[in-house]
């Protein structure tokens, strides 16, 4: 197969390129530091381009069976009127150029499976979520709202689109629970505003595999979460990543900490979403880490 990716670098994207590469597939990187790009990634062809300044490259897309998006400004700080620009402007502007680059790409991709998340869903307390869901109205509701429907415009002209809305991240280079570690390492670590509120968590591996499992599927298009099957309330993820670390786990991080420290942002930790991944196990997904204990000790180990 052959893939082009945007947001290589990343978390995810580095973790992808590397599964694509090792099952023989040819990928192409669309990056705006194209050096440092191969410095990372190895044996990709890589094209130049700047998410929000033009369209993206069709020569970097044409002849390419999928395209994979990840490029975006990261959510996780504080959200100043100058942050959020960014982040609105990275998804919207940045995804609209990537479909513009698509559209007269000869021979074109026949999919493009996009990031999204879910905060989709905006705060819901204890609903159970899943892609039929109704959107939030917060910033970061809107934010992906508009995100995903500047995605879905590629339909218009025959590509099978696929919504990754992902949940928390599990993996110890990076994501939510690298800035964790440290204090639950020190003894200090515990739930958040009362913890209560759901984590929609996924292990890396999972992640990558949803991802792609929706470029070899035909039957995969429209919004997956990718979120392990069970959600689990902050109190209890603290109390199993302090069993992983054999650290105690009982110092409670209050919410008027975080919104200090974080101003708006923080009311993605304090509140979260009990999302479930309908979808991917109606298409068969088999999730290789569904149990948050074995998921945590395989990310730690």
């Amino acid at each position: 197969m052959k893939v082009a990716v945007t947001g290589a670098t990343g978390l995810v994207g580095s973790r992808l390129v590397a599964r694509l590469l090792e099952r023989g597939d040819e990928v192409t990187v669309l990056s705006r530091d194209p050096e440092r790009a191969r410095s990372a990634l190895g044996d990709v062809d890589v094209a130049a381009w700047d998410p929000t300044g033009a369209a993206a490259p069709t020569g970097g897309l044409e002849g390419r069976d999928g395209v994979v998006h990840l490029a975006g400004e990261p959510v996780a700080q504080r959200w100043s009127d100058v942050a959020k620009e960014r982040i609105w402007t990275s998804r919207e502007a940045g995804t609209r150029c990537l479909v513009a680059g698509l559209r007269p790409a000869e021979p074109r991709p026949g999919v493009l499976v996009s990031a999204s998340g879910v905060g989709y869903y905006g705060p819901r307390g204890d609903e159970r979520l899943d892609e039929s869901a109704e959107p939030g109205d917060d910033f970061l509701a809107e934010v992906t709202r508009v995100w995903e429907a500047e995605a879905a415009a590629a339909e218009d002209f025959g590509l099978r689109v696929v919504l990754v809305r992902t949940g928390v991240v599990l993996d110890r280079a990076g994501g939510a629970l690298a800035k964790m570690l440290p204090p639950f390492r020190a003894g200090i670590g515990g739930p958040v505003a009362g913890g209560r509120q759901y984590m929609p968590w996924i292990h890396l591996d999972d992640l990558v595999g949803i991802y792609l499992a929706a470029l070899d599927g035909d039957a995969w298009s429209g919004p997956v979460n990718a979120s392990a099957p069970e959600p689990v309330r902050n109190k209890e993820f603290s109390k199993a990543l302090g069993r992983a670390l054999h650290r105690p786990a009982l110092a409670p991080v209050p919410a008027a900490a975080l919104r200090i420290l974080y101003g708006e942002m923080a009311e993605i930790v304090t509140t979260g979403q009990r999302a479930v991944p309908k979808r991917a196990l109606e298409l068969g997904y088999a999730f290789r880490h569904p149990d948050l204990d074995e998921a945590l000790a395989s990310v730690l180990a």
